[in-house]
């Protein structure tokens, strides 16, 4: 009887053995030098990469990305030239969502593909630490995220949590939604994002702008907001009472360090210290 149980204990062990090696066979951590030559099809993580000093190892980067000056440009992070990135025989794509970047695309290119696509401050972070490890820069990704988080501690409360609306296009009248980084950029200020629909960007008509009554109003210039007239002057937003602050795009929409520095200076705006 004895060596029966003794056998099952010496069958259980070796079970549990098995399935643990098993499971450590399958976390594929690719060597740090296996990456040498990356292209960047996404430009907020490009300043990421800088960080990490991994740049020597960028040889590819979209139209718009100017962190990189000796870099090919390959076309745009939407319609990348899937030639030219494989004549650049790069081993590793930094691409943004995969909508962005389709799998059926990223098949027709030799190369390994990191995805990077945050919808918060803190999934960047993560980004950040993720990159570090995949390049062989764990310590200086962990000093960068070390110093992203000590920025965001600088941050005062306001007297008064604010509600927003935040535009990010004036045609048809697009707002940031609940999962943009817009929202975790608002919160971390120490405001509130008045349009709670669970999507990126949102339609908004101006009649529920003004029911909505944010304490402010602000929209974005740049790519996907061109030009836009003045909130203040349109004839549906005469009745508008929101305080109305124009910002960068680059700056606050790019999901990447510079938004951090968009949590500064937001709130700033909330305490009303941004003409200071």
């Amino acid at each position: 009887m004895r060596r029966i149980r003794d056998s099952k204990f010496r069958l259980w062990f070796f079970c549990i053995v098995l399935i643990t090696v098993s499971s450590v066979a399958l976390i594929k951590t690719p060597p740090a030098y296996a990456y040498g030559r990356i292209v960047v099809l996404y430009a907020a993580a490009s300043p990421i990469l800088k960080e990490l000093g991994v740049g020597n190892r960028v040889v590819g980067i979209t139209r718009t990305d100017k962190t990189f000056d000796d870099a090919v440009k390959v076309g745009s992070h939407l319609e990348p030239n899937l030639e030219l990135i494989n004549a650049l025989a790069p081993d590793l794509i930094v691409a943004g969502s995969v909508r962005a970047f389709p799998r059926l695309m990223a098949e027709r290119v030799k190369a390994d593909v990191f995805y990077y696509d945050p919808r918060s401050l803190e999934d960047i972070l993560v980004k950040i630490t993720d990159l570090g490890r995949l390049l062989g820069k764990e310590q200086e990704a962990a000093g960068l995220v070390k110093r992203l988080r000590e920025k965001l501690s600088s941050v005062t409360a306001p007297s008064k949590r604010p509600t927003v609306i935040y535009e990010i296009s004036s045609k048809s009248l697009r707002v940031a939604g609940g999962r943009s980084i817009i929202t975790s950029i608002i919160e971390a200020a120490g405001g509130v994002n008045a349009v709670k629909v669970q999507k990126k960007h949102v339609l908004l008509s101006p009649e529920k702008v003004l029911e909505l009554n944010p304490d402010f109003y602000i929209y974005q210039v740049g790519p996907m907001n061109r030009n836009p007239e003045p909130p203040l002057k349109r004839p549906f937003f005469r009745s508008l009472h929101s305080k109305v602050v124009e910002v960068p795009e680059l700056k606050f929409a790019r999901p990447g360090i510079n938004a951090f520095e968009a949590v500064i200076d937001l709130n700033k705006i909330f305490r009303g210290e941004d003409n200071e």
